[in-house]
């Protein structure tokens, strides 16, 4: 830390409870009466150094009896009784030390003071203008200065500039480029890494690995709100990094706001002074508004701890809409635990805040609407043609998530239908490839709301494309008894329809493979002789397999019907669904275990 020694006498002033007194052959002829301290010094000192005490002094003595002590009263000096103190000393050319944890407070006094060369060549501010200069010239010298200008002294700081200039050179250091200024310290950089290399002339010829960006976040962490704020949109105007905001704005809440830390967003504990929640709101505003907007430079469980904790703070409204739309635009990037966010009043519908949640998936749509409007064509198969494959992954991935987070908060009871309903419906239909995890979250909500009436069933399972079930999903559902009995023959019709597809397309290989044989080695002449004829009854055995299936396929729509129409219901519906399906199953695999011997002949 740089300092500047002043004076060349020996300390000569002593406290006596709160009185300082100087110890000189002479008897003290003025009191200066600063805060709780009083100061018993001599006029002619004074006078001679102060255009203030000048002033104060002869105005006094003009107006009093000679016999009477001169008071004198400075209860608005800036830094208070501590940097009069220093400032006696300089009055008496006493030796003292100005550094930069009392440099601001000095100079002010000094500028208060009227401590100019106009009293006295190299007189106190010219002083301690030349170590303000260097003082700016090293980072953490700058940052101990800039802790200081604060309370009583601020407004002298800000009148003499000192605060202004102390931020610009602040922000200047910070842009930067260390490999070429070797700023903001070559302190920053370990001794290590200049290990093994060859030094010329005081020059190593391997340049030394930069520590990150820690430091910078580390190091404006110790300022206080008002003014680590006008440094960041200092390094704003200077072109720092929108990382590198986001980075120190980030480290800063984590240590002055202690809920992130509790929430699990930072792993390591709160190590800044307890606030009182009235001024964590405020912190908590403020950071927000200084967030940068670019895309993927917060990141997004910080952003998702952050609107968590406005919700327990209740933060202003435009607080937390900016955190929404910041989420909004990197929805894809959350992990799921991130969005389970409590809610934090005890009259809310429900455990978890989904309100919240649909306003961050109406912001991710909204901002993808324009590549929406270019999405792909869905055909019947349902298959995507020209798509954009940068929005596709963000919007099927999205998709993913909202389907774990909706059988996430399927379990509470009191979650109310239409808000499932409106999250899940949220995403385009495209947003699915498949619809299992969608089924997967249906199943979990309706086993947990099991008072749901069948239309209300029947509604939400209208969610669900009983078309994009995977193999395992259909077997599942095929036999769930807790969906309703239009949505399973929903799922087996599909699943004979894509039977008879399957099917279909054998046969079309089958007749190419007759047209075209493939070129095969010689066969055995008693294989040769039978190779036409049992080709021939394979397909005959397939076709009468087909035929055999819609008739059971037949006779089974009719037990459904008669099924609808019983009254009594007491028939067991997963018997059927179990018949159905695995009369569909057995088909296909025993269609593909002829397919298969029909191709090896």
């Amino acid at each position: 830390m740089a300092s500047l020694k002043l004076g060349s006498k020996a300390e000569s002033f002593q406290l006596h409870g709160q009185e300082w007194i100087c110890m000189t052959e002479l008897s003290s002829d003025v009191v200066v009466e600063v805060g709780e301290f009083s100061f018993h010094l001599h006029k002619f000192p004074l006078i001679n150094r102060s255009g203030t005490l000048q002033k104060l002094i002869n105005s006094q003595d003009s107006n009093s009896n000679s016999n009477q002590q001169c008071i004198i009263r400075l209860h608005d000096i800036p830094g208070g009784s501590k940097a009069f103190e220093t400032i006696s000393k300089f009055f008496y050319d006493i030796k003292m030390e100005l550094t930069a944890q009392n440099i601001v407070s000095v100079h002010c006094a000094a500028h208060y003071l009227q401590m100019t060369d106009d009293f006295g060549e190299g007189n106190l501010m010219t002083q301690t203008e030349y170590f303000l200069r260097e003082v700016f010239t090293s980072w953490h010298d700058s940052i101990r200065a800039l802790q200081t200008c604060e309370d009583d002294v601020l407004f002298h700081a800000e009148e003499l500039h000192i605060v202004s200039r102390c931020i610009d050179s602040l922000a200047s250091k910070a842009c930067a480029d260390p490999s070429i200024f070797g700023w903001p310290l070559m302190e920053h950089y370990s001794s290590k890494n200049l290990e093994g290399s060859v030094l010329w002339n005081g020059i190593s010829p391997v340049p030394a690995k930069s520590p990150g960006r820690d430091w910078l976040y580390r190091d404006i962490s110790v300022l206080k709100l008002p003014m680590y704020k006008r440094l960041i949109l200092a390094l704003k105007s200077k072109g720092a990094k929108p990382d590198d905001i986001a980075g120190s704005l980030m480290h800063y809440a984590k240590k002055y706001l202690p809920r992130l830390n509790k929430r699990g967003v930072h792993k390591e504990s709160s190590s800044g002074p307890g606030l009182s929640e009235t001024d964590q709101k405020s912190l908590l505003e403020e950071l927000v508004s200084l967030l940068p907007l670019e895309k993927g430079v917060n990141k997004t469980n910080f952003l998702l701890g952050l609107l968590h904790t406005t919700i327990i703070l209740k933060a202003s409204n435009s607080c937390k809409e900016n955190l929404e739309k910041l989420v909004g635009n990197q929805l894809e990037d959350a992990h799921l635990d991130d969005l389970l966010i409590p809610n934090a009043s005890y009259t809310a519908e429900s455990l978890y805040n989904v309100d919240c949640i649909q306003r961050v998936l109406d912001q991710f749509m909204m901002q993808h609407q324009s590549g929406l409007a270019t999405s792909p064509e869905i055909t019947e198969e349902l298959q995507m043609v020209e798509s954009s494959n940068k929005e596709m992954e963000a919007i099927t991935s999205v998709g993913r998530l909202v389907d774990g987070y909706l059988a996430e908060i399927a379990d509470d009871t009191t979650l109310k239908c239409a808000k499932f309903q409106a999250i899940a419906a949220s995403l385009p239909d495209y947003a699915r490839p498949l619809d299992d995890g969608i089924y997967h979250a249906i199943d979990v909500f309706l086993k947990s709301h099991g008072s749901m009436t069948d239309s209300e069933r029947e509604q939400l399972c209208h969610l669900m494309n009983c078309q994009k079930l995977s193999l395992n999903a259909c077997t599942h559902a095929a036999q769930n008894e807790r969906l309703p009995l239009r949505v399973v023959v929903q799922v087996l019709f599909f699943e004979q329809l894509r039977l008879r597809t399957t099917i279909a397309s054998w046969f079309f290989v089958s007749d190419n493979m007759d047209q075209n044989p493939p070129r095969v080695l010689p066969r055995s002449p008693k294989r040769e002789g039978n190779g036409e004829e049992t080709g021939d009854l394979r397909m005959d055995e397939l076709r009468l397999r087909v035929i055999e299936l819609e008739r059971e396929c037949s006779s089974m729509r009719q037990e459904l019907i008669k099924i609808g129409k019983s009254k009594d219901g007491s028939r067991p519906w997963s018997y059927l669904s179990k018949k159905l399906w695995f009369a569909g199953t057995k088909a296909l695999v025993q269609a593909d275990d002829k397919e298969g011997s029909a191709l090896d002949c």
